[in-house]
């Protein structure tokens, strides 16, 4: 992709967000095809054809943000590979988008020790409620359950480039 058409489709992409009765639940036109989070930076990475749309700092993690969820209650933010595989308009938190999580090798895994591997891990805003969340306020520190939360405003135009079905790559 070219610079031109970087910045043409960054335009579309910023222009969806700002006009009135564009719809947050349907991604915009040009949809981000791979999204990769990388918990030691704490940065979310939206990508089309390899190249970079736009990146996200100051993610929240699970409250042990170290180390692979394996375990329903561990608290942790699964590593690997999955992908988005539902979004739920009406949760508890601002907007969210589900984590594929558990795959086949996370429920092997669990089964062999006799444990859950746990789930319903997605891509958050903030909880509901929460006083200041419109203007950027967040809960402090790392919070979830093992899901990633960022700012209202971020998961927000996330919602609007990321289809059900992009891969998403979770990163220690």
């Amino acid at each position: 992709m070219t610079r031109s058409t970087l910045r043409r489709a960054l335009t579309i992409f910023a222009a969806a967000l700002l006009l009135p009765g564009c719809s947050a639940v349907e991604p915009a036109p040009l949809a981000a095809d791979y999204v990769l989070v990388d918990k030691s930076d704490r940065t979310l990475t939206l990508m089309r054809e390899g190249e970079v749309l736009r990146q996200y700092a100051g993610l929240q993690f699970g409250d042990e943000p170290r180390g692979h969820k394996q375990f329903e209650g561990d608290e942790r933010t699964p590593e690997g590979r999955y992908t988005i595989d539902t979004r739920n308009p009406n949760s508890r938190y601002h907007l969210s988008l589900r984590i594929s999580y558990p795959n086949e090798a996370d429920r092997a895994y669990a089964a062999r020790r006799g444990r859950s591997p746990g789930g319903d891990i997605f891509i958050h805003g903030q909880p509901n409620g929460l006083r200041g969340a419109e203007t950027g306020t967040r809960v402090s520190g790392d919070w979830t359950d093992g899901c990633i939360a960022m700012t209202n405003a971020e998961i927000a135009e996330i919602w609007a480039v990321v289809p059900d079905g992009t891969p998403i790559e979770i990163r220690p």
